[in-house]
This record gives structure tokens, C-alpha cells and sequence, in this order.
């Protein structure tokens, strides 16, 4: 789990990337390419410490292996009843 609000943060935004990424035609090999280079950046810059950058990418990769975050939601229109 992840408890720091910046490794939560990043979490959000890798995510949020990933479906989008996911949506507009790329398949998991391009997903984890994006996810290395952004662990990778981490990496280089220390912005968090080694221990939760590990633990970001066990998650994010936890995400990425599961299919129902890729699916699409369609919203239901609400029905006015008179």
C-alpha cells in the first residue's frame, strides 16, 4: 500500500496515463516502456526514496496486469419519470 501523498500522487498520474494510453491504441508492451521511463526519471531525479519508488512500480504494475482498468464505463442515462 502506498502511504506517502508524493508516491500516491505519482501513482494517480501514471494511472491516469496508462488508460488513456490504453484507450487511444497502445497495447501493454508500449504501457510498460511509458512505466519504465517514468520509473526511470524517478530514479535519476530523487524525488522519493529507492524504497517507494520500488513499491510504485509494484503497484502500478499490479495495476497494469489486472484488464478491468482498461475497460471502457459507459454512463447510463438517468430516466425522468413523470
Amino acid at each position: 500500500m502506498l502511504q506517502s501523498i508524493e508516491t500516491i500522487g505519482h501513482y494517480q498520474k501514471i494511472t491516469d496515463a496508462l488508460v488513456e494510453m490504453w484507450h487511444r491504441g497502445y497495447r501493454f508492451d508500449d504501457l510498460r516502456l511509458y512505466l519504465d521511463g517514468y520509473i526511470s526519471a524517478l530514479r535519476n531525479t530523487s524525488v522519493l526514496e529507492a524504497y517507494q519508488i520500488n513499491r510504485l512500480e509494484e503497484e502500478t504494475m499490479r495495476y497494469v496486469s489486472d484488464p478491468s482498468n482498461f475497460e471502457r464505463v459507459e454512463l447510463q442515462r438517468e430516466l425522468d419519470y413523470y
